[in-house]
């Protein structure tokens, strides 16, 4: 007898969400330079986004190497 097919999953729609969210951050660092967490967000439009999304963002831009933080907690594109 056949499996039935998966039930749908948000999973999905919130991983690709939060990497355009990430690649946001990282075009921002690289088209104004270094910056602290708070100029970051000011940049991206973080008060927009939904509440702990800027940084779950910023966690995987971290942890998939795509920035780094620099001396004085400036931000950098990697």
């Amino acid at each position: 007898m056949p499996m039935p097919p998966p039930r749908p999953s948000t999973e999905y729609w919130r991983t690709e969400h939060l990497s355009r969210l990430a690649a946001q951050i990282v075009r921002a660092l690289r088209g104004r330079g270094p910056m602290t967490s708070p100029e970051l967000q000011a940049a991206v439009g973080a008060e927009f986004w939904v509440p702990g999304e800027y940084d779950k963002a910023l966690a995987l831009a971290r942890g998939d190497g795509m920035i780094v933080r620099g001396p004085q907690d400036r931000y950098t594109a990697a």
